[in-house]
């Protein structure tokens, strides 16, 4: 099929950080589930007619003014007596320009800095952590994710007392005795140590002091295995993040069960099977749970129907069949729920009939047809569809004909024709549409979805749209993305029609 649908990414994709891909790896993903980012304020000297900029607007705006070129920062040895938050947004930056070196950075010695997101940021070593340790009792969050920091780096961290979250994803040379030394930091609200091969079952142990943790990652950490009875003592705790830790197994689930604070648990791609999940039916306050690629079945139903506020539930790829789905019927509160890429047919979907509440379904490569749509034609709270390589054809396109709601429709590599798309006329609140890889679709297809003026992504590529039908996506006037691949569609014809009514498309296929 070819490149043209990037709707499914691979199963080892993460979510892509803000500046960038990463030297060591690469990110990207269109599902996601959970993910901690430190977001910073800046300045932006943007006024609008007759606003007045304040002070420290205008000092800022002098100061970056300045700082023109590498050498003219560096030629600043301190600036402590600069208020912390003008010191803080020269920090910032230097960072998003790239431009903070390991010299620079000594001229923020002692400035009480409050924020340091050095996340995938080049060169960071220990080198660094002494002035990042004099920021002191100021310091509450630090993101040093991707770089070389070792465990006698983080050693220098134990001055920052107030420090509330912390964020070491892919330092590979942060070890067990890495952890000791941030085990007084007892303030820690978010601790990340994501993909991390040297944190064994033992070194979890000196997280128990932690004790005022809200959110813990340990995504891809294989040696945690027997680890978490040492974090059960975390009462506080709302978020955790075990999933692609092949090696949690079901003996690993009866410690979670004290986390009675627990809202959010990915344990995708593990052993945990049905006899796991048991151990969950006391999390009262759970709404969010990722068991992809675990291995249970629909009997891991009856432990979920326990959890009054289980909203978000992710069930791609398991072992989930026909058998025992009637179980779904009591999970009336879901909002969100996957079941992709299992062997399901129309029978499942009749009940899920009484999820009156789902906002989103997913039943990707499912064997799903025409018939078994007929029982989410009561769902009005619907705002994405996925029926991508289904058995769904135009027949099934017009039992969602009444989903008003529905905000993002998916149906790759399916049967359509452009009969069938005529359905997807009423739908006018999409804002996102995949059509691409139906081979039989023409011209036709988008002019009937030339009334959808909401949408701000089109994809129908792989199909026997021509130029000639480009005319018909001139009313699409909030179009951001358009991909028209192996497709008889050149670039100069998108550009010229960005150029002339499509003012806010800014990524299209071919380019």
């Amino acid at each position: 099929m070819g490149g043209a649908c990037s709707r499914k990414p691979e199963r080892d994709s993460e979510d892509s950080p803000c500046r960038g891909l990463s030297r060591r790896f690469c990110k990207s993903g269109s599902l996601k589930w959970w993910t901690s980012s430190f977001a910073y304020p800046s300045v932006d000297f943007h006024l609008r007619k007759g606003d007045c900029p304040s002070l420290l607007e205008l000092c800022i705006k002098k100061i970056n003014e300045q700082f023109l070129f590498q050498q003219d920062i560096d030629r600043y040895n301190s600036f402590s007596m600069l208020p912390r938050d003008i010191s803080q947004q020269i920090f910032n930056k230097l960072v998003c320009s790239q431009r903070l070196t390991s010299v620079s950075l000594e001229a923020f010695r002692d400035c009480a800095l409050q924020d340091l997101d050095l996340g995938e940021y080049a060169g960071v070593n220990d080198s660094w952590m002494d002035v990042i340790s004099s920021q002191g009792s100021s310091l509450l969050s630090v993101d040093l994710s991707g770089s070389d920091v070792t465990d006698f780096g983080l050693s220098y961290l134990k001055y920052c007392e107030n420090l509330l979250s912390l964020n070491l994803n892919y330092c590979d040379q942060i070890s067990d005795h890495g952890l000791e030394c941030i085990s007084g930091l007892s303030n820690l609200t978010s601790l990340s140590l994501r993909r991390n091969d040297s944190i064994s079952a033992q070194g979890m142990s000196i997280l128990s002091g932690l004790v005022n943790l809200v959110k813990l990652d340990l995504e891809r950490c294989p040696g945690i295995h027997g680890g978490l009875v040492h974090i059960q003592g975390l009462t506080k705790l709302q978020s955790l993040n075990i999933k692609w830790c092949n090696c949690i197994t079901d003996s690993d689930m009866k410690p979670l069960s004290e986390l009675v604070c627990l809202e959010s648990l990915e344990i995708s791609c593990s052993k945990v099977t049905n006899f796991g999940i048991s151990f969950l039916k006391g999390l009262q306050k759970l709404s969010l749970l990722n068991l992809e690629g675990c291995l249970v079945t629909a009997a891991c139903l009856d432990s979920l129907a326990d959890l009054p506020l289980l909203s978000n539930l992710n069930l791609n790829r398991c072992n989930i069949t026909d058998d025992g789905c009637e179980k779904f019927s009591r999970l009336e509160n879901l909002k969100v729920l996957n079941l992709g890429f299992n062997d399901i047919t129309d029978a499942c979907l009749a009940h899920l009939k009484v999820l009156t509440k789902l906002e989103s379904l997913n039943l990707d490569s499912c064997r799903i047809g025409d018939e078994g749509l007929i029982n989410l034609a009561g769902h009005r709270q619907l705002k994405c569809l996925v029926l991508s390589d289904t058995e769904v054809g135009d027949t099934g396109l017009h039992h969602l004909s009444e989903f008003k709601n529905l905000r993002s429709l998916e149906i790759c590599g399916g049967g359509l024709t452009d009969a069938g798309v005529k359905n997807i006329r009423a739908l006018s609140c999409l804002m996102c549409l995949n059509l691409s890889q139906n081979c039989n679709l023409t011209d036709k297809s988008l002019e009937s979805i030339s009334g959808l003026t909401r949408l701000i992504s089109l994809n129908v590529s792989n199909s026997r749209i021509t130029n000639s039908g480009l005319q018909h996506l001139r009313t699409l006037k909030n179009l951001r993305s358009l991909t028209l691949e192996s497709c008889k569609v050149t670039a100069y014809d998108i550009k010229k029609l960005r150029s002339t009514h499509l003012p806010n498309l800014v990524s299209f296929r071919p380019e």
